[in-house]
């Protein structure tokens, strides 16, 4: 498994919430075939963290080619890093 990893600044409240709807009724922008979405957000700081799975490397990098499209209106704030990775450990609890 993979993960394309994006750290954002100058996040607002108001940006997350038009993000949290526009995934909720329209999914992951066309191109991106994710197998799944979290985004981490620390108000406080004005910081969020996106991260997407996907199953092969070359999903990953052809999701991350549709993200460096994107208008920067259509993300969380301003990109601060984005990293690709494997996924090496993953655990969850029951």
């Amino acid at each position: 498994m993979y993960a394309r990893v994006v750290r954002f600044t100058d996040v607002t409240a108001e940006r997350i919430s038009e993000i949290e709807a526009r995934v909720e009724q329209e999914g992951p922008p066309p191109g991106v075939d994710a197998s799944g979405v979290e985004l981490f957000v620390d108000q406080g700081q004005g910081t969020a963290i996106f991260v997407g799975y996907f199953e092969t490397e070359q999903k990953m990098r052809d999701a991350s080619a549709v993200f460096e499209q994107m208008d920067p209106s259509e993300t969380p704030g301003t990109r601060a890093s984005v990293d690709l990775c494997e996924v090496k450990v993953q655990r969850r609890s029951s």
